[in-house]
Parts: C-alpha cells; structure tokens; sequence
C-alpha cells in the first residue's frame, strides 16, 4: 500500500483545509472527476502498516483482507475522501479536509497536519470511475464534503455546457471559487448554525427551484439521508428517471465508517447496484 506525505498545507475557509501529498506512483497518476480515495490515519503508536495485495488477487480485495486483519487498537482509521487536484509537474496531489466540529481521527489529524507527516493509501481504482450520462443539462448538488467532486466535475464540462450546482455550507465564508467553462448558474445554501445533516435547506432550495427544460442528469453527493431525499425529490416529484442520477451518501449523521450500515445504507447500495 502507497505511502502519501505531507509536503504542504493551508486553510481554504475556517473549515476547510487543504493538504498536498507526494508519494509513490503519484508520477503516473490518471485522473478523472470525483476521484475517490482510502485515507489510513494511523492510531499513536501504530504506524500505517504496509498491506500489498497479492498479484493474483482478481478483485483487488487481499489489502481490505489484510486491513480486516489488523487487531482492532493497532488498525488505522480509515475514511474516503476526493481528489481535489492532481500537479503532474511535481508529481503531487490536494486533498480537502472539512473540520467538523465533533472531531474525529481525520479531522483531528487534519488541524495538526505537517510537511513530512504521512498517511497510507489505497487508490484511485478505475473500476470506480463513473462518467456523468449525456443529458441537455447537469444538476450538482451536496454540502461541503461534495465540493472537491463538484469542483473536478465543473473544470471538466465543454465550454457553454448548461449546468446547475446547489452547495451547501455553513455562511459565505465557507464559499469557493469553482473554475468553470460551463455555463454555471450556481447557488450557494447558508444553514447557519443549524449542524450539517440537520436541516432541510439543501432540498428546500432544490425543491424550490425553477430547474431548465430538456433532459437532466443528476450528481448527488453528502450526507446519506439528504442524498435519499434529494433523489426522492427527483424521482416523484420531478419525473427524472432513476438512470439519470448518480448519488453516493458521502457520510452518515451521528455514524462514521466504522460503524455497521444500517438498513438503509444497504437498501442504497442495492439501488445504485440495481440502476
């Protein structure tokens, strides 16, 4: 398993930090949007462990086997997380980190972030790589932890491209640029202090709009529940056909990674398997 290491951070917004990785096989490096990747926290005392996956392993699966088999104090914490950018020239990567105020291992390692400091890896697997469906018009839509996925869909539409996007975030201050040759009519949502999973303001203002004609494809990205309403919405009360919406429930309110899905996490993955 590839070692990535710390070779720069900085603060994007009070709550977003971004952190550049360099590391092994970063100088052939494909990309594409929404880049997915398995960040390993170390727990103290207890460096990444090395997890090579056998040459003959067929489903790429013997690191996640031998990851399992770590006794659980010494096992890293391990957590998904976006591409933001890739620098071929310096053979490095950016990655964002929210910092959520209830802090947990990738948070807390986030704050205290160093150059030298490294984390274990696994990914990018093309075998996850999904290209948005042809429509007339694209809908983005998710909180702060879907803004490096929006931010990569965006710098590669064509140019002129219709596109929609509905962010949500704590105030104006969590804003980003977003680079964009498309033709992008974006609204930011403020929750205020309302905690984000909480509320209701990201499908209220979707539901609320006056989205274009044509046929749509739909991205949809945050906290799982949020996600489930927003493609409901879609779906019953837009007529958007269940083909044309990529979802993915980024995080769980009140529930990390480690714990067990509930029935619904399992009812999702049935659903996007099924479509």
């Amino acid at each position: 398993m590839p070692l990535l290491r710390v070779t720069a951070t900085h603060p994007i917004t009070p709550h977003v930090t971004r952190v550049r990785f360099t590391g092994d096989g970063l100088d052939d490096f494909p990309t594409w949007p929404d880049q997915q990747l398995k960040l390993l926290f170390p727990k103290n005392g207890h460096p990444v462990p090395d997890l090579p996956a056998a040459k003959d392993d067929k489903y790429g699966m013997g690191w996640y086997q031998a990851y399992q088999a770590i006794p659980e104090p010494e096992r890293p914490w391990m957590r998904s997380y976006t591409v933001r950018a890739h620098h071929p020239d310096t053979h490095e990567i950016d990655v964002d980190f929210v910092l959520h105020p209830d802090a947990g291992p990738a948070t807390r390692w986030a704050q205290h972030a160093q150059p030298g400091d490294t984390l274990g890896r696994y990914g990018p697997s093309a075998a996850y790589r999904k290209p948005l469906g042809r429509s007339d018009w694209l809908l983005l839509a998710g909180d702060e932890t879907a803004l490096p996925a929006i931010a990569t869909h965006l710098a590669a539409l064509p140019a002129g491209f219709p596109t929609t996007a509905y962010v949500e975030v704590r105030d104006a201050t969590e804003h980003q640029p977003l680079d964009t040759a498309a033709d992008l009519d974006l609204h930011w949502v403020h929750r205020g202090d309302t905690p984000p999973g909480r509320g209701t303001g990201l499908l209220d203002a979707v539901r609320a709009a006056r989205l274009p004609a044509g046929t749509p494809y739909a991205w949809l990205a945050g906290e799982a529940g949020v996600v489930r309403g927003l493609r409901r919405h879609l779906v019953d009360d837009r007529g958007v056909d269940k083909r044309r919406i990529d979802f993915t429930g980024y995080w769980r309110l009140a529930l990390t990674q480690d714990d067990a899905p509930t029935e619904e996490d399992i009812a999702e993955a049935k659903e996007r398997v099924a479509d």
